[in-house]
């Protein structure tokens, strides 16, 4: 999830023919069959890498299962390398981009192979945090002017003689390293490599009072676990993060949004107007997410948990 979050860029030129996706499908392939007559066929659902979107993908594919009849294919793809594949058909959906108003101009506006959907009813934060015993202890830790005369504290043996800023998946949307930059703080970022490490790096931060400072975001199950408390970085303004090379403000706001190729917005499928449709809230996402995290249930144990618990919604999305 993040700002200019390009994950992956670097192996976008050669796309794939090579990329492989879950079930062994390769971007470039052949587009799934759709038929204009209103039957699903094969709907190709994106699954970006973090539990949130997972937890998205989870309820969405169950519902045109077990409601629309689809043949739901879910590939596992780096928010970038999602978008690559409108062009060829293999990818019909992302459930939840995060601003991406490049890969927007890219694929919407100059190539036009895909189309907006509307939003998700989600709210995306994103911004530094550390663990509540940190803030409790240091309470002006808590604003970014303060960090530099803790920076030696949070020294680890990846982060050169700096201190340590921890971010999660390299693919996620970060303006960070940036920040640390143009901020002039005496840190350095490092990646925790996967959502999972840096879920656990914070709770056992928490429970052994370490000093860990990080990247972090909502909607996320696991602040109810810990509640992490935000470190207030400089406000956001319109148009400060323009260029990423001079960001030094805060995050925006997200209001998380749908993305669809353009030939399955026009193929008559019914999943189209269930993805069109798909709202729910942060604590919606949160609690099947929890499921899949936490509880350990299959995604699509969690799916069916929440949808059996939530038949109103779920009919609103199928008018």
């Amino acid at each position: 999830m993040a700002r200019q979050w390009l994950a992956g860029t670097a192996g976008a030129a050669a796309l794939g023919l090579t990329l492989t996706a879950c079930g062994g499908a390769k971007i470039g392939d052949s587009p799934a069959n759709k038929s204009s007559s209103g039957t699903c066929g094969t709907f190709n659902l994106a699954v970006n890498p973090w539990v949130g979107y997972e937890a998205n993908a989870a309820v969405v594919a169950y519902v045109a299962e077990h409601e629309l009849g689809c043949t739901v294919k879910k590939k596992d793809l780096k928010a970038e390398i999602a978008w690559q594949g409108f062009e060829t058909g293999e990818i019909d959906a992302i459930l939840e981009n995060w601003g991406h108003d490049d890969l927007k101009k890219k694929y919407i506006t100059q190539q036009k192979t895909a189309v907006e959907a509307g939003q998700t009813g989600n709210k995306g934060i994103i911004g530094w945090y550390v663990p509540p015993w940190l803030a409790k202890k240091y309470p002006d830790i808590t604003n970014w002017k303060n960090l530099n005369k803790y920076a030696a504290k949070f020294k680890t043996s990846e982060s050169g003689g700096k201190g340590q800023l921890l971010d999660g998946d390299p693919s996620y949307q970060t303006n960070d390293e940036a920040l640390v930059k143009n901020l002039k703080l005496d840190f350095r970022v490092v990646y925790a490599g996967s959502e999972t490490a840096l879920i656990q790096t914070f709770r056992d931060a928490e429970q052994n009072k370490k000093w860990v400072i990080g990247y972090f975001y909502e909607p996320q199950w696991f602040l109810s676990e810990v509640p992490l408390v935000n470190v207030e970085l400089p406000k956001h303004t319109a148009g400060c993060d323009a260029d990423p090379a001079k960001v030094a403000c805060d995050y925006p706001v997200f209001n998380l949004d749908k993305i669809v190729s353009s030939r399955f917005a026009k193929s008559g499928s019914p999943a189209y107007d269930l993805v069109k449709n798909f709202t729910w809230t942060n604590d919606d996402q949160n609690i099947v997410a929890k499921y899949i995290a936490s509880d350990k249930m299959s995604p699509d144990a969690a799916a069916k948990k929440w949808v059996e618990a939530n038949p109103d919604k779920v009919e609103a999305w199928l008018k």
